[in-house]
């Protein structure tokens, strides 16, 4: 320690790396104003050139982050969409924010009437570990559309990728602009806490409600994505296997490490047991190995590893049956091998809890209106899957449930359509980003009007007269 002839600093009027970092960029925005469409293009650019220039090595810190991640899940589920999303922006961003008229009132003509999306500041990111880059720079790229300045906050989960992305995003743009902060618990709480314009939050329902109340304590605006139990209904029309196959590679993509993954399967219930082995023979011939498989992405902890794991061995001891396809040691690859639960008893953990795993439990129903009726039980979840070759009996489904997103005859590719909107509702979350969406949602629709140099509004004033009277008898009646 070195003395000082100063009297100390109290730590709590020492400005943490956040902290600091969110004064520079706050003094940025008031200092630079709104930034161009050539600006926004420009960050935008540097952002797609980051990825594909440092593809090789963000792909392999995501691998080593997991113990085991597939390089090909890491392209195709997180720097595809992250191109793809990048590629819309730059085509639709100079009409997005193009002013839109509207219409002013005929009593006050002549004026003009505009709504102008402004950016609203400082937004804050806070990611989650399962897909680090798509969720990270997912909303980065809808915040520089909408011109703000950014902080992001990576999992402390996924460590090597959280300070590559510090070190790239430094390499790429000044710290008044896109900053990381790195860090543990601790540092995601007080991260919640600062002073945003807004807040974006990815992750489980439980952290999203102290998120809230975290920002709430100045008014900051949030959105949060926050998963939850995602049904399957498969109808019995539509071919068994072929939606076993579907199911099966949604489910089992990135170990199951997927908020919008199918959590559990609605099943008649004579086809049950069918179905259960149709999903692991599909299983089978995407993954013919598990141990020692590259494709085949681990846990991403042990702590999560031992708790799907009690989930398994919780249903089996419940009186359901274990359908699995896995191999010898890859347990110690801390990998849980693709498993479908039959007749599970509805108070186990698999049924009550988000799985966020590759363990698809089925749920068996008797006719479409039981099916409904138990997707409705639960809370709104973020995402719903129907699998029918009759469009009316997924019209149907649709029409009588709620959820943030949802597909027909497939899973998970709704989230990487860069025009669709991309949230949930109720428990699974609220409000959307990606494409258009994004760009309002991280936008202040500004409300301008504009008075023309003829106008007489200023004469229905105090003190009232008859042209008062004349205007509120001509709308209201007498």
């Amino acid at each position: 320690m070195v003395a000082s002839s100063t009297s100390p600093v109290p730590l709590a009027a020492v400005p943490s790396e956040a902290e600091r970092i969110l004064t520079l960029q706050k003094q940025a925005v008031a200092e630079h104003g709104v930034p161009t469409h050539a600006e926004r293009i420009a960050a935008l650019e540097g952002l797609l050139d980051l990825i594909k220039k440092h593809r090789r090595a963000l792909v392999e810190a995501v691998s080593v982050d997991f113990g085991t991640r597939s390089v090909a899940e890491t392209e195709l589920g997180e720097l595809l969409p992250l191109a793809n999303g990048i590629g819309h922006v730059r085509r639709h961003l100079a009409r997005w924010m193009k002013p839109r008229r509207r219409r002013a009132g005929w009593m006050f003509r002549p004026a003009g009437a505009r709504v102008v999306h402004q950016p609203l500041g400082v937004v804050g990111v806070l990611a989650p570990w399962n897909y680090p880059l798509y969720l990270t720079l997912g909303p980065l790229i809808d915040a520089l559309a909408a011109g703000n300045r950014v902080m992001l906050k990576p999992s402390e989960l996924t460590p090597r990728t959280a300070e590559l992305l510090k070190t790239l995003l430094a390499e790429r743009f000044d710290e008044d602009r896109v900053a990381v902060v790195t860090g543990g618990p601790e540092v995601a709480a007080q991260f919640s806490a600062l002073d945003f314009d807004h807040l974006l939050f990815t992750g489980s329902s439980r952290i999203g409600r102290q998120v809230m109340a975290a920002a709430a304590q100045h008014l900051t605006p949030v959105t949060l994505e926050l998963g939850g139990k995602s049904p399957v209904v498969l109808c019995r029309d539509y071919p068994l296997k072929k939606a076993a196959r579907q199911i099966a590679i949604g489910k089992f993509f990135n170990a199951g490490q997927t908020c919008v993954a199918p959590d559990y399967a609605l099943v008649p219930t004579d086809l049950a047991d069918v179905f259960a082995d149709a999903v692991i023979e599909a299983a089978a011939e995407l993954y013919p190995t598990i141990a020692g498989n590259p494709d085949y992405t681990a846990i991403i902890s042990d702590r999560h590893y031992q708790r799907l794991a009690a989930m398994v061995e919780g249903a089996r001891a419940g009186g359901a049956r274990v359908v699995q396809h896995g191999d010898p040691g890859a347990a110690a690859e801390r990998k849980i091998p693709p498993t479908v639960l039959v007749r599970t008893h509805d108070d186990a953990a698999v049924l009550r809890e988000e799985i966020f795993g590759p363990i698809l439990p089925i749920v068996t129903y008797g006719d479409l209106d039981q099916a409904i009726r138990l997707i409705n039980a639960r809370p709104k979840p973020l995402a719903l899957y129907c699998f029918s070759t009759d469009h009316a009996k997924i019209e149907g489904v649709l029409q009588r449930t709620s959820s943030g997103g949802a597909m027909a005859n497939g899973t998970l590719l709704h989230v990487a359509q860069a025009d669709l909107p991309f949230g949930g509702v109720g428990e699974s979350g609220m409000g959307a980003y990606h494409g258009r969406e994004g760009f309002e949602r991280l936008s202040h629709a500004r409300a301008v009007m504009e008075l023309g140099r003829f106008n007489m509004t200023d004469r229905v004033a105090a003190p009232y007269g008859g042209l008062a009277r004349l205007m509120t008898r001509f709308l209201l009646g007498k």
